[in-house]
């Protein structure tokens, strides 16, 4: 006896969307927690002494505050203030990366900030990365505004784009995993959002597809050419 598929359960992207409106800023305070947003009440903490650096976790911060507005709005169906916000977002997504990029060249070129046994110049490839995503997808979804499945999964791109550095500093695996930690859970998330994405419409969409192959492979790719003498020689010539 056939079933009708019409009768079948499909899950809901309201639903995935609300998750991501909360599960992004809820990893967000957890990763940074201890290490800026209550760093005053832990006496073992590491001390902010960099302005750049206070600047970089308020822009960031206010990023993730403006992914989880708009998708608030879109719940609540005030349409007009999501677009009207849409132009702010090209201003502040702007700054994200203007800011990105200069605490980027302090952190790694100017103070060699990086983890134990790693270049910071072979590390400076993962801000470098991550800005380069923000952008390509931001400016995907401001490209697909008006076909609300491609924006809406740009964005959400986005935020899972900035996941690793509070996945990282969530301390619950042993060290040696820290990068398949800090971006595999990273991507598996964006796999799972691609396969609800799918089920809900019954097919997958490419652009949302392509979007998640390319960060998916790209992850270890920047890892490898990162840690390259060819790169690291190239970051030497440039900055000495």
């Amino acid at each position: 006896m056939a079933i009708n598929s019409t009768f079948l359960p499909r899950p809901s992207d309201r639903n995935l969307y609300l998750l991501a409106g909360i599960a992004f800023p809820l990893l967000v305070l957890i990763g940074y927690f201890k290490s800026y947003y209550f760093i005053s009440f832990f006496s073992d903490a590491r001390p902010i002494t960099n302005s750049l650096v206070h600047l970089h976790g308020i822009v960031m911060s206010a990023w993730v505050l403006y992914f989880t507005a708009q998708i608030a709005l879109i719940r609540t169906k005030n349409v007009k203030l999501h677009m009207t916000m849409g132009f702010a977002g090209i201003g502040l997504a702007a700054i994200v990366v203007i800011v990105g990029l200069l605490t980027a060249y302090d952190s790694h070129v100017v103070r060699h900030v990086a983890p134990p046994g790693i270049s910071p110049y072979s590390f400076l490839v993962i801000p470098l990365g991550d800005l380069f995503f923000f952008v390509t997808f931001f400016a995907g979804a401001i490209y697909y505004r008006k076909r609300p499945a491609e924006h809406k999964s740009l964005m959400l791109m986005t935020a899972i784009n900035f996941l690793p550095p509070a996945i990282s500093r969530i301390p619950i695996y042993p060290e040696q995993f820290f990068m398949l930690w800090s971006f595999g859970i990273p991507c598996l998330a964006a796999i799972v959002c691609l396969i609800w994405h799918s089920i809900k419409y019954r097919k997958i969409n490419k652009v949302f597809a392509l979007a998640v192959v390319a960060y998916v492979i790209f992850q270890p790719l920047r890892i490898i050419f990162g840690m390259s003498e060819s790169w690291i020689n190239f970051m030497k010539m440039i900055f000495g």
